[in-house]
C-alpha cells in the first residue's frame, strides 16, 4: 500500500474511542487463538472517571487509515509522575495493533514519537501501558499457545514491525508452564512447616468476597513495596487499589488467595491465582452480556490450568521460606481442584530468583514477551 494512501489521525470524539477500543476484534489477519479482553475492562481503562491512573499522565491515541477502512491504532503515554521519581523524559507507546503493513507500522510510531518530541520525550519504550500492570511488551515467542487474561495477544508480525522502525530490546518477560506436582519437593514441605511450627506465620482460610475485600489494600500495599524497582513501576494510591479491587474481586475464587500474616495480623506475602478463562473470553468475544458471563464461568469451571496473577513477600522478608508456605497452600488446593497446570504469568527475565523457584518445581518458558526503547 502506498503511503499516500495512509492517513493517521488523532482520536477526539467519544465516537472515535469507541472504533479505537474496538478496533483490534476488527482487524484482519490475527492470530487464530486472539483471545479477547472483557471490553468493560477496556472502556474503564480509557474512562479518566473509572482509570485515576490517567489523571498522572498525558495521553493520545491515534487511529491509522486506508480509504475508508481503519487498519490500525496506537496510544502514546507520558507518566509524568514515574519521569519525575527517576528523573527521565520517557514516553510509552501502547496498544499498537495492525494489519500487515510496514507503512502502517512506521506512520503509527511515527506520530506517537513526534508527539512525544513535542513534549520534550528523549527516549520511547513500548509497548508499555501506565502501569506494569497493564499488559506489558509485544509477545515474540510462544505464539502456538493460548493467551491468558492480562497478557498481550498480539500476531506473530507484529515485532519485525517495531524492530524495523529503530527500537531494540529493552526487557523481556517470560510465561512458565508448570506441572501441578503431586509430591512438592520435600523442602518446601519441611520449611512450610517449620514457619508454621514457630508460631511466627500463618496463612488465612478465606472463604468469601465479602472477606477478602478488607485485605486488597493490605495485599496491594506489599506490592507497592516489593515492585518498586521493577520496569515502569509506579507506587499505586488507594483510589487505584479499589479500582483493581473493582475489577478482579467478581472473578476471584477466594479459596485461590493465599495470604501470609504475621503474628500481629499484619499482611506479608499473598498470591492470587485463577482458573484460565481464556477460551471462555473467545467464545463470549470479550462481552459479559447479555450472556458472554456464562461463558467464562463454564470455562473456567472446565480448565485445567491455573493462572497465576500477582504475588509478592515483603522485601524484608524475602529469602525467609514464605514462598514455599505459599506453594504448600496454593498447589495444594490446586490439586485437591483437579488442575493439572499453571501459568506463572509474566516474570521478568532478570528475576533469578522467581525463575529458580519455577525451574525447581519443573517448570519451562511457553511464552516470552518483549519491551522495546528508541531514543528520539
Amino acid at each position: 500500500m502506498p503511503p499516500s494512501q495512509l492517513h493517521v489521525d488523532e482520536v477526539r470524539s467519544p465516537k472515535e474511542l469507541r472504533r479505537y477500543i474496538g478496533l483490534p476484534e476488527r482487524l484482519p489477519g490475527q492470530r487464530p487463538n486472539y483471545v479477547p479482553p472483557l471490553h468493560a475492562d477496556e472502556r474503564a481503562f480509557h474512562d479518566p472517571g473509572k482509570n485515576p491512573a490517567l489523571g498522572n499522565c498525558s495521553v493520545v491515541r491515534f487511529l491509522a487509515w486506508k480509504g475508508g477502512s481503519c487498519v490500525g491504532r496506537i496510544m502514546g503515554i507520558v507518566h509524568h509522575a514515574h519521569n519525575r521519581a527517576h528523573g527521565e523524559r520517557t514516553a510509552r507507546f501502547y496498544q499498537l495493533d495492525m494489519i500487515d503493513d510496514p507503512h502502517i507500522g512506521h506512520a503509527l510510531l511515527g506520530a506517537v514519537e513526534n508527539w512525544a518530541r513535542g513534549l520534550g520525550m528523549q527516549r520511547i519504550i513500548g509497548p508499555f501501558g501506565l502501569s506494569d500492570k497493564d499488559p506489558q511488551g509485544v509477545q515474540v515467542e510462544g505464539f502456538e499457545h493460548l493467551p491468558v487474561m492480562a497478557t498481550p495477544a498480539n500476531p506473530a508480525f507484529l515485532p519485525k514491525h517495531i524492530t524495523a522502525n529503530g527500537y531494540v530490546k529493552l526487557s523481556d518477560a517470560l510465561a512458565y508452564r508448570t506441572a501441578v506436582p503431586a509430591e512438592l519437593p520435600a523442602g518446601y514441605r519441611q520449611i512450610a512447616e517449620r514457619l508454621v511450627r514457630q508460631g511466627r506465620f500463618r496463612v488465612l482460610n478465606i472463604h468469601s468476597r465479602k472477606a477478602l475485600r478488607p485485605w486488597v489494600v493490605p495485599v496491594l500495599r506489599l506490592v507497592n513495596e516489593g515492585y518498586k524497582d521493577l520496569l515502569g513501576f509506579v507506587p499505586m494510591d488507594e483510589k487505584e487499589m479499589q479500582r483493581l479491587a473493582a475489577q478482579y474481586l467478581p472473578v476471584l475464587d477466594p479459596g485461590l488467595v493465599k495470604i501470609v500474616v504475621d503474628g500481629e495480623g499484619r499482611a506479608v506475602a499473598f498470591v492470587v491465582a485463577m482458573p484460565d478463562m481464556s477460551k471462555g473470553l473467545q467464545r463470549a468475544r470479550g462481552r459479559l452480556f447479555p450472556f458472554g458471563f456464562l461463558h467464562l464461568l463454564r470455562a473456567m469451571r472446565q480448565t485445567r490450568q491455573l493462572n497465576l496473577l500477582l504475588g509478592a513477600v515483603q522485601p524484608r522478608l524475602q529469602g525467609r521460606g514464605l514462598t514455599c508456605l505459599l506453594a504448600v497452600e496454593l498447589l495444594g488446593e490446586a490439586r485437591r481442584r483437579g488442575f493439572t497446570c499453571f501459568d506463572s504469568h509474566l516474570v521478568l527475565e532478570t528475576n533469578q530468583l522467581m525463575r529458580a523457584e519455577l525451574e525447581r518445581l519443573g517448570g519451562s518458558v511457553w511464552k516470552r514477551y518483549r519491551v522495546y526503547a528508541k531514543a528520539l
